[in-house]
């Protein structure tokens, strides 16, 4: 009895703990930081407990989802983050909301996006990824963080230099003109008329194949089945977004779990497959491109237990690591590649002057033959096009991160573990740095680069900035200049009458409802 006794007084005082500290955490925690940030001046929208403010969040995005835009009109905000263009009316340019349980502290100024994502201490790490993002990109390069980030930009950053790019290029065009061959089938059966395609998935499965075809070399084949299991966790992860989650439930085996785990097994399988056999095939020599010259292959012979370079142990990857890393590229590479060509192709098709100048440059430069990468860095007005089609409609809309500590943050304090939200979309179309045409499309902007091209010198931040910008930039925009450059050489393009301009934020910024454009061959 004496037993039982005291075992009942334990649970007690265990229950007790447990409440005490889930009382402080969802109630004086929020409290304290409300309190905290009010001090400063900075206000918010009300916590709920739990929710935060994820049930305003939600029925603001519900409303803007009927909202079908005009399609001269590049105000995206209202309707892509309807919560934000609230809240900046009602509590300014910095303000406190929360995600859940999460405390986020919105800032819009390009000074202290700066300061936060060119800190070089680590002061400001990404927050943990989400189960089903992680099983998606893995713990690759966008992810890690300290000495293994060092390791992975190591071992990825070789892919990345301009001699290899020349070579990508290559083969960029060749997956570009297998769709471009597709498309004039289709003019052909319809005897040299108009014909309806839709964009947004043409180029979602050409970054697809072109990924598959730089990432895994002649295993291309095999990549696509990894871009079909990413497609479908990524559908899962925007269904999840909004969801309120509490670690541990990923390990309960609920249905939405049996298939996430199964989902992330397959993806595992293949890619290990495709190692394997790659391994079984290694050529002679023992160089570090000897598993070939795709991003898997050099990151195999910078592996740990290949690696015959005794001066670069500690900075290999083992083969999970390796299998992060082409999860990471594979989904970053295609994803935001694809939808900033669609946003492209739908801003030339509005605007004909441009497209006509864009198409004349490039016979000028390049004629009818296939632009090699000495080609592509003389076509200017494209890679203003592109740039601006990057500020109007970036792929990637907001960036987290989140204080390690207490951090000075301008004339504001943000506490420990607060995270801070950046709008890159909110902050390209500022016209305090763009002037009063920052939603109008205008590539002259950057006629003197990007440093110029607004009142800030980083008032453009699609790729980031500092130590952790994206590592694949000049890739994504020498993408986006072969492909573009090729279909302007061959075609004529408008919107469909089908077309509802309805951009949405769906992980990335995409048309709701696809990007129908009608294609004229320029030679029949």
């Amino acid at each position: 009895m004496e037993y039982l006794s005291m075992l009942s007084v334990v649970l007690q005082l265990l229950m007790l703990s447990i409440l005490w500290k889930l009382c402080s955490f969802l109630v004086w925690r929020p409290y304290t930081l409300t309190k905290w940030f009010a001090k400063q001046g900075i206000r918010g929208p009300t916590y709920s407990l739990v929710s935060g403010c994820l049930e305003e969040i939600k029925s603001l995005r519900r409303d803007a989802k009927e909202i079908v835009m005009d399609t001269d009109s590049n105000d995206i905000i209202p309707r892509v983050q309807p919560h934000y263009h609230k809240w900046l009316s009602l509590y300014g340019d910095t303000f406190l909301y929360w995600y859940g349980t999460e405390p986020r502290v919105f800032i819009s100024e390009p000074e202290q996006a700066k300061e936060v994502l060119s800190n070089k201490f680590g002061f400001y790490p990404k927050p943990k990824a989400k189960p089903t993002i992680a099983a998606m990109m893995g713990k690759g390069l966008v992810f890690v963080e300290g000495p293994d980030w060092v390791r992975h930009r190591r071992a990825v950053s070789p892919a990345f230099n301009i001699d290899k790019l020349k070579v990508i290029t290559k083969r960029m065009a060749a997956c570009t003109l297998s769709m471009l061959n597709g498309w004039q089938e289709k003019v052909t059966e319809a005897k040299g008329q108009c014909v309806e395609m839709e964009m947004g998935m043409e180029f979602k499965q050409l970054t697809a194949d072109i990924i598959s075809h730089t990432t895994f070399g002649t295993s291309f084949i095999e990549g696509k089945e990894v871009f079909e299991v990413q497609m479908e966790l990524q559908e899962r992860a925007i269904v999840s977004s909004t969801d309120i989650f509490i670690p541990g439930t990923q390990y309960l085996p609920t249905k939405w779990n049996i298939r996430t785990w199964i989902l992330k097994r397959r993806l595992r399988n293949t890619l290990k497959n495709i190692i394997v056999s790659r391994l079984k095939s290694k050529g002679d020599g023992g160089s570090d491109t000897s598993y070939g010259d795709d991003l898997l292959g050099l990151m195999m012979g910078l592996s740990t237990t290949e690696s015959s370079n005794k001066q670069e142990v500690g900075l290999e990857l083992n083969v999970n690591e390796i299998m992060d890393e082409c999860k990471t590229f594979f989904f970053a590479g295609h994803e935001t590649t694809s939808h900033l060509l669609t946003w492209t192709m739908f801003l030339l098709s509005i605007n004909k002057e441009w497209q006509e100048k864009v198409r004349e440059e490039v016979l000028r430069e390049c004629g009818m033959g296939i632009p090699d990468a000495d080609k592509l860095s003389k076509l200017k007005l494209l890679n203003m096009v592109l740039l601006e089609a990057l500020r109007l409609y970036t792929p990637v809309i907001v960036l987290l991160r989140k204080a390690s500590k207490e951090m000075k943050l301008g004339n504001l304090t943000v506490p420990k573990d607060t995270q801070i939200s950046i709008p890159l979309s909110i902050i390209h179309r500022n016209k305090k740095y763009w002037g009063e045409d920052a939603n109008e499309f205008n590539p002259m902007r950057f006629a003197e680069g990007v440093k110029k091209a607004a009142k800030h010198p980083n008032a453009l931040i699609a790729f980031s900035i500092g130590p952790r910008a994206c590592i694949g930039q000049n890739f994504a925009i020498m993408e986006g200049k072969t492909v573009m450059a090729l279909i302007l050489q061959r075609f004529s393009f408008s919107l469909s009458p089908k077309y509802k301009h309805a951009p949405a934020d769906r992980l990335t910024l995409q048309p709701q409802y696809g990007l129908p454009i009608l294609l004229k061959p320029l030679q029949v």
